[in-house]
């Protein structure tokens, strides 16, 4: 008798385009072997897994933009996380990809990201600089490999191999990990791969944007000044489409446009990839990995206009004073815990404590803290901040084993 996974590949193979990934067809579960299922698909099931690890569960607690303590309000971590899978989707249905590895990609791409947003991770690649550095990508890779502990034959999430794949590959403006061996024998990894890469900054650029704009460090004017041909259609469209804009209230303006933004950047990606594929000769997905450049793209021209609208967000957001101070406040509590810990490894949680003592190298021991703090969300980084160095903060009931 059939069963409902064989159906659902069967489906795959007979609506997705030949250079989509079939799950019938995935090189498997390489770092422990099978797990048969009846009911899912090989990547639906890397997606429930990597959904319900703990590592996907704290990046509501994790700062994307603005550092959690500010407001409840704006983008975490896993509101980020979630509006890439959305963009991810978007594309792969258009383009007739494996909507469900896109997922399972999209939910792991930050899975290794430090509590604090980017400065976290420059703080411990800093600090690991002569140990190997610290590059979220190979730690969300390190997580679904080795630290999530969810089953008792391994460790790890035992995931599918272009999932690990489109982690391990996943690159972007913050994004430039030293590819493992084991991922680099093809020039291109898979589309789907391919289009988190791109959905990632077309969510970051579009949602930072409405952040700034509801924070107050941009105005609707601001950015009606702005000399950029991509801004500027957008707001066309937008005024096209939404009669009386200029009216409305600031926090509906500031949705409207976004919203227009993430419509008009999806499509100029599924027009641009839908071409490129038609020249390349609508190639299978094994050709696709011997392409010397990206097939998912956006048209050049609208590219570096939207690379301009970065910049600007970058110049004038992530680089604003406050900002910077909140920064400067993630980077120092991450270092001192750092070193602190180091000198007294005594206060580390027993399984950390475990795995130090067991660790031969000064490295390896290093690399064990950076797993530490690198686990933490924004909240409890700064709880054991004050737990460790307030003399009056009680520590009975504040200290857990992450």
């Amino acid at each position: 008798m059939t069963t409902p996974r064989q159906r659902l590949e069967e489906i795959e193979e007979s609506t997705l385009a030949p250079y989509a990934a079939k799950s019938s067809r995935s090189l498997g579960r390489t770092l422990h072997g099978p797990e048969p299922d009846s009911f899912r698909t090989a990547f639906q099931r890397d997606r429930d897994r990597i959904l319900y690890s703990k590592a996907f569960k704290d990046l509501q607690y994790k700062t994307q933009v603005f550092l959690i303590s500010e407001g409840d309000f704006y983008r975490t971590r896993l509101t980020h996380t979630l509006e890439v899978a959305q963009h991810a989707r978007t594309l792969a249905r258009a383009l007739r990809l494996n909507e469900d590895l896109c997922e399972a990609i999209a939910y792991a791409h930050d899975i290794g990201h430090t509590p604090f947003g980017h400065v976290g991770e420059e703080i411990l690649n800093e600090l690991l600089i002569d140990d190997g550095g610290f590059e979220h990508n190979l730690q969300s890779l390190r997580i679904v490999d080795f630290l999530e502990k969810r089953y008792p034959a391994y460790d790890g999430l035992n995931l599918c191999y272009e999932t690990r794949e489109g982690i391990a590959r996943h690159a972007t403006t913050y994004d430039h990990p030293d590819v493992p061996e084991e991922f680099q024998p093809q020039e291109q990894p898979s589309l789907e791969a391919q289009v988190v890469n791109i959905a990632d900054p077309l969510a970051y650029c579009a949602h930072d944007l409405e952040d700034a704009l509801n924070a107050g460090y941009l105005s609707m004017k601001t950015v009606q000044k702005m000399e950029n041909p991509l801004v500027q259609r957008v707001l066309d469209r937008c005024r096209d489409k939404y009669q009386g804009l200029e009216e409305g209230d600031t926090i509906i303006q500031a949705r409207l446009l976004v919203r227009t933004l993430i419509e008009e950047t999806n499509i100029m990606v599924i027009n641009q990839t839908g071409a490129n594929l038609a020249a390349a000769g609508l190639p299978t997905a094994e050709e696709i990995r011997q392409e010397s450049q990206p097939v998912v793209t956006a048209p050049e021209t609208d590219w570096l206009h939207f690379l301009a609208l970065k910049r600007h967000l970058f110049e004038n957001v992530y680089q604003s004073p406050q900002v910077c101070i909140m920064n400067e406040k993630g980077k120092h509590i991450l270092r001192r815990m750092f070193f602190h810990l180091e000198k007294r490894p005594e206060m580390l949680p027993r399984t950390y404590k475990f795995r130090f003592d067991q660790a031969v190298s000064r490295r390896e021991k290093r690399r064990v803290l950076a797993d530490y703090l690198s686990a933490m969300t924004d909240r409890y980084a700064m709880d054991l901040y004050q737990m460790m160095f307030e003399p009056y903060e009680k520590v009975m009931f504040g200290f857990r084993d992450l």
